[in-house]
């Protein structure tokens, strides 16, 4: 009986070191290649002008047809076919065509993709419809709950990209390419354990990696524990009781102790998802402001205007108890139109953001535009556009002057969850954002160091566990 406990010892020895072997090899890789995402600026290139002439339905008539009835968000974009009014509420989003309102969302998948394709230059020539379907390895996120299923259009092109269009909207929300694929089965798939069939279940991803990320914390504190346990001094100097293998393993675990425990606590910590921390999500009352549902029939028209360029996207949406429209003609180029008002701006004003503010919440101060290099930092997905912080006691609110949209809650818990997790995991510190290079060595060696810790520990696993298997 003793003896299978101690194999068993072993064995879960040598797993967990195989973890860490993982987790710090695939660090080095996810520094350097972010999971698969369509940026705002391929989303963007992708989009057509907006035609001036065409007759549309109003707003408020495209609002009913959708049957989205807490509307908060319009938006208008043009297709092969004519123009179309995209619809989101707080949990959906629907797409009707301007000119009658009739659903939009079974416009060819193919035809949008190679449309998007071209306008960002990338050749179609070959492109073909590859699935519909609810999951794939690069679409598991969240955040295309919305959308599914998503139909998943190869392009054909020498990069291998593939495109994925939304089956409720017929957008483009996600791309890959051969290489980003390729780098994350080495990177992310294997660091956040993302198979498909199990990330697809997220409460059970949750509680999985949870529970393993949990036991190799215990696991390596318990190891720092006899590490430092066993340290000899020779005068001012650190020895080992060990030797060989053993001995290389104590010194460098000695030396890595502190980034080892702080990188696999903080790892932790990205699956709290409320355990601990805060969320950082509105609260009921708050996320009753923010989406309140507008007087769509006061929704400022852009029906036969002129524009001193070309319109890319118009939006519409309330902000602070106001309607406005936005016009975008470029990934930095914007206008925001109040229903009522002729004058046009560029962003939101620092007046109309605190409006808002006094709505969400009591005894909040006058907004402040948030420093490029802020210790909490938020950015808006138009460049230059300001991002206003408000200070309701101890609640902050960042918003995107942009668009309206609150980027940040930070509550006293979420702040501190910025340095726990973020700042111990990704070294994302102020003080080393503003020095790239040496952030990127400070990665690379720190999971270097990690990663020759762990291994070590693999071979002293494995050679202790052959040496009991043949007694």
């Amino acid at each position: 009986m003793m003896g299978a406990v101690v194999l068993l010892h072993r064995w879960l020895g040598i797993a967990f070191c195989l973890l860490f072997v993982m987790w710090f090899a695939t660090g080095i890789v996810m520094h350097f290649v972010p999971f698969p995402s369509l940026t705002e600026a391929e989303r963007f290139a992708g989009l057509a002008p907006v035609e001036h002439a065409e007759t549309r339905i109003s707003i408020a008539d495209a609002v009913a047809a959708s049957g989205i009835s807490d509307a908060t968000r319009v938006r208008l974009v043009e297709r092969s076919g004519g123009s179309v009014y995209i619809v989101s509420g707080p949990s959906r989003v629907r797409a009707v065509r301007a000119a009658d309102g009739q659903d939009a969302a079974l416009i060819s998948a193919l035809a949008i993709a190679q449309d998007h394709a071209r306008r960002r230059g990338l050749d179609a020539a070959r492109a073909g419809i590859v699935a519909l379907e609810d999951y794939d390895q690069w679409s598991v996120p969240n955040g295309f709950d919305r959308h599914r299923p998503l139909f998943r259009i190869a392009l054909g092109d020498a990069a291998g990209t593939e495109v994925y269009v939304s089956s409720r909207t017929g957008e483009v929300v996600l791309d890959t390419t051969r290489g980003e694929r390729g780098w994350n089965w080495a990177g992310a798939v294997l660091h956040w354990i993302y198979p498909t069939a199990l990330r697809s279940n997220w409460s059970l991803w949750d509680r999985v990696v949870w529970s393993l990320s949990l036991l190799a914390l215990l696991a390596a504190a318990l190891g720092a524990v006899l590490g430092m346990v066993r340290v000899r001094m020779r005068g001012c100097m650190i020895s080992t009781p060990y030797r060989g293998w053993h001995a290389l393993h104590h010194l460098v675990g000695l030396a890595a102790t502190v980034f080892v425990l702080t990188w696999i606590f903080s790892g932790w910590l990205s699956m709290d998802h409320g355990r601990l921390f805060s969320r950082g999500e509105l609260s009921p009352t708050e996320a009753g402001v923010m989406n309140a549902a507008p007087d769509w029939t006061a929704a400022p028209s852009f029906d036969r205007e002129s524009t001193a360029s070309p319109v890319r996207e118009v939006e519409w949406f309330a902000f602070g108890g106001q309607l406005y429209r936005r016009d975008r003609s470029a990934l930095g180029v914007q206008t925001l139109a109040m229903a009522g008002d002729a004058s046009r701006a560029e962003f939101l004003t620092a007046r109309e953001v605190e409006g808002l503010a006094v709505r969400l919440a009591t005894g909040c101060s006058t907004p402040s535009v948030l420093a490029g290099n802020d210790d909490y930092p938020a950015h808006s997905d138009v460049a230059g556009a300001p991002v206003f912080r408000v200070r309701c006691g101890d609640l902050w609110f960042d918003i995107d002057g942009a668009g309206g949209q609150v980027l940040q809650r930070l509550d006293a818990s979420r702040r501190a969850y910025r340095w726990f997790y973020s700042a111990l995991h990704t070294l994302d510190f102020p003080v080393l954002m503003a020095r790239p290079l040496l952030r990127d060595v400070l990665i690379v060696g720190l999971c270097a160091l990690g990663f020759v810790f762990s291994l070590t520990g693999v071979v002293i696993g494995w050679r202790r566990l052959r040496l009991s298997l043949m007694v």
